[in-house]
């Protein structure tokens, strides 16, 4: 008792760090009377008082038991000294407990978790059943408790009495060793799990609402023990750190059909609850289970008069969504409901961007998937169809066209009146995006009606904010006056105001395959690169900050702010288009990052302070497609588990009585009473095409393109074929065309061959780089 050599000490303290470990402690904290016991049977050991804190923290909280003290006199918080139990005479030295206890811990019953203080035992995070986890001392009160078994090694073990000296040392060193070798054998149990998994009741526990597949993981944090494809085989990557345990390996076939539906069912439950509730107005508010339309008393709303034209917007903006999850009843009734009851000879002042990519663009998706021969999605042909949708967006279309007269540079005044044109007191200012975003509609309707008015506006628009650009760094700002080609706005990025001129120049070509399109694009990112582009050359090599494209001032690329807005998270889908998928990898990152920090993108976030500028999330689907997009490039399954992420966040957050709502602060969780259009047409349509890998639109050998509101449109010879040629600007017949596979990115740091197949199954980010990420944005 008396022998305090170092070695011996040393050796109870490393005893003490396997006994920390056995009993899953945490830095928990004794109490003041429990602290006082095993101080006191520190020093009867002879440990230094350096080690007492290592010692308290070891013994404070031990599974399936809990310690007693019997101090000199009871009172709050101590226990009464035990019957025959001598205390120290008053005025004596501080009083020492006379026993520690290690108290009995009940018999468990087969099925029953190990008794801790909230009725379940856990190591790490893994349940334990009796049947699993054989009882370590058969017949005894510890029965099933590895401290208990431990505590039990002598037959009659005896409360340990600090005046039996050399006996009660050799007792509690008899019970260290046994808590050292049960530490052992779990050690070698855990070793085995990945071949033994199969065969043991271990399972994650899944906050999802519903309950996972058999036999496999079911968490969105799904730590060490991840499933992988095939016949129940052995669990994936074991060890490595936190970010490969919960991400690398595959992702189990059950469970991605649940989240599969889940995803089609959010969908069903949202319109299904427009149908009932809004119908045939243009939005549905999911908090009071009514329909919302344009703000009649206040036309300066913008907000809401620039989307809702009193047009059954929802409705229109769905269409294509239906088709895709195969729901042809549905899709059928849907399309004879819009014919049926929807016009545009109202008086509705709507912008002329929202108008074009949420009902045009839609009107034209539903018109080429009921004309298609093949019928990929199942029979989505209407009974003496006759061109109505098609004739529709013509109707709609030619209301469109007064928003490009009578402007000196051929850009087109942002909103127009349905019935009487552009407004008389409407703005000379619109934004890069808005007017230079027109091109794949206009393109295809013109294709199919075989008349080029509607390509050769949207062209003309382009071309001219095109010429308008920078010469000195080639940048286009983000508001411009269309009478004088002034930039009203000089800030160039990637986000609002920009983002989608910038996709449909690419997309523009995809479709067409007009050269002008690719050239234009190809110098655009090239820009984008130079100018916007900030931190390290590689995403998943060398030092420095993450890859992040930032606000620049359009003339000379210095830094205008510290925000970036979700609208930007488009991006890597759009880099996954042109083939730089490595760049694409780091900012999807970043982007997830803030999702996972807040539960949702806050519209606009502030990098350097780490929080929201503004911190509204009204059901963005940019961070989702790109999702996709990338999971389709790759077939990594972090992008599912990241799919998974935002799903949960959506049921948990968003969803409300009668849809999902729009989060009015992404920290507060509060709800604002909208759910806009593009929930149905994109987010929810994303969702269920990551999940679902068989759909017809990976599977039917036709070629697809989404436009910037989610429609689906094939890509087709047809829309390659132009009759007019001769009256476009600056087109001469024959014009030169590039073959599809011609397309190159012009970042040439990376392409899509730097991501090689040995990575299919590893973190797309190295582990490093994303917890530099997660520090980034607050997350660690």
């Amino acid at each position: 008792m008396g022998d305090r050599s170092p070695v011996r000490l040393r050796l109870r303290l490393v005893t003490a760090r396997v006994l920390a470990t056995v009993c899953g402690v945490r830095g928990a904290v004794l109490c003041s009377s429990r602290r006082a016991g095993l101080q006191t049977l520190l020093d009867s050991m002879g440990a230094e008082k350096s080690s007492h804190s290592l010692f308290s923290t070891t013994l404070a909280i031990a599974e399936g038991c809990h310690f007693s003290t019997s101090p000199a006199g009871a009172g709050p918080g101590r226990a009464a000294p035990p019957p025959g139990r001598a205390t120290t005479a008053p005025g004596g030295p501080v009083p020492r407990p006379a026993a520690l206890r290690l108290a009995a811990v009940p018999p468990l019953s087969d099925g029953a978790a190990l008794p801790v203080t909230d009725g379940r035992s856990r190591l790490g995070q893994w349940e334990l059943r009796a049947p699993c986890f054989p009882s370590a001392v058969k017949g005894g009160a510890a029965r099933g408790s590895a401290v208990g078994f431990a505590a039990r090694v002598g037959e009659r073990a005896a409360p340990l009495n600090y005046a039996r000296g050399a006996q009660v040392t050799m007792q509690w060193r008899s019970v260290l060793l046994g808590l050292l070798l049960l530490r052992l054998a779990l050690q070698a149990l855990l070793a085995l799990l990945p071949a033994l998994a199969p065969g043991l009741c271990l399972r994650r526990r899944f906050p999802f609402p519903f309950p996972p597949p058999p036999g496999a993981a079911g968490s969105s944090h799904w730590g060490s023990l991840l499933w992988r494809d095939g016949d129940g085989g052995g669990a994936a990557t074991a060890g490595g750190d936190e970010y490969e345990r919960r991400y690398s390996g595959a992702f189990p076939p059950q469970l991605r059909a649940r989240l599969r539906d889940a995803a089609r069912g959010m969908f069903v439950f949202s319109y299904d609850s427009y149908m009932q509730h809004a119908f045939p107005r243009d939005e549905l508010d999911p908090l009071h289970c009514r329909g919302r339309g344009p703000d009649r008393r206040d036309p300066s709303n913008l907000n809401i008069n620039d989307v809702l034209g009193n047009y059954s917007l929802t409705l229109i903006d769905a269409l294509d969504t239906l088709a895709v999850m195969g729901n042809s009843s549905e899709f059928q009734k849907a399309v004879k409901l819009v014919i049926d009851t929807v016009s545009f000879d109202k008086d509705s002042t709507v912008q002329v961007f929202e108008a074009t990519i949420r009902v045009l663009g839609s009107l034209l998706s539903a018109h080429i998937i009921i004309t298609d021969t093949k019928q990929p999605f199942g029979d989505m042909t209407i009974k003496d169809y006759d061109n109505e949708l098609l004739h529709m967006a013509h109707d709609l279309a030619v209301r469109l066209l007064p928003a490009f007269e009578n402007t000196k540079t051929g850009i087109p005044y942002p909103r127009v009146n349905l019935k009487k044109g552009v407004p008389p007191d409407s703005h000379n200012e619109t934004c890069t995006a808005g007017a230079g975003s027109l091109l794949v509609e206009f393109g295809i309707l013109s294709r199919l009606l075989g008349d080029s008015t509607f390509e050769w506006v949207a062209r003309r628009a382009v071309k001219a904010l095109w010429s308008l650009r920078s010469n000195n760094t080639g940048l286009l700002g983000n508001v411009v006056n269309i009478q004088t080609g002034h930039w009203v706005g000089k800030q160039s990025g990637l986000g609002a105001g920009s983002d989608s001129f910038y996709e449909y120049l690419l997309k523009s070509y995809i479709l067409f395959g007009e050269k002008e399109d690719l050239e234009m694009f190809n110098d655009a990112y090239r820009n984008i690169q130079n100018h916007l582009r900030r931190g390290r050359e590689a995403c998943n090599e060398g030092e420095g900050d993450p890859p992040l494209y930032v606000n620049v001032n359009m003339f000379t690329g210095q830094l205008m702010n510290t925000w970036i807005d979700s609208l930007q998270a488009f991006f890597p889908g759009l880099q996954v288009l042109i083939g730089d998928v490595e760049d694409a990898i780091c900012l999807h990152a970043f982007y997830y990052a803030i999702w996972k920090r807040y539960g949702a993108l806050p519209e606009r976030y502030n990098w350097q302070l780490q929080a929201p500028d503004v911190p509204f999330y009204p059901l963005r689907p940019e961070l989702v497609e790109s999702t996709y997009l990338l999971y389709q490039a790759t077939k990594n399954p972090f992008y599912l588990h990241v799919g998974m992420d935002i799903l949960q966040s959506l049921e948990k957050y968003t969803k409300a009585k009668c849809g999902y709502a729009t989060l009015h602060h992404v920290v507060e969780k509060t709800k604002e009473d909208r759910m806009e259009s593009f929930f149905l047409s994109e987010t929810c349509k994303y969702l269920y095409l990551l999940f679902d890998e068989e759909n017809p639109v990976h599977k039917s050998g036709n070629k697809y393109m989404f436009t910037t509101e989610g429609h689906i449109v094939s890509v087709d010879e047809r829309f390659r074929n132009s009759l007019w040629q001769d009256i476009l600007p600056g087109e001469e017949d024959g014009a030169e065309k590039i073959k599809p596979n011609e397309l190159k990115a012009v970042n040439f740091s990376s392409n899509c061959n730097r991501v090689p197949d040995e990575r299919r199954y590893l973190l797309p980010l190295k582990s490093n780089y994303m917890r530099q990420i997660d520090r980034m944005v607050g997350l660690i």
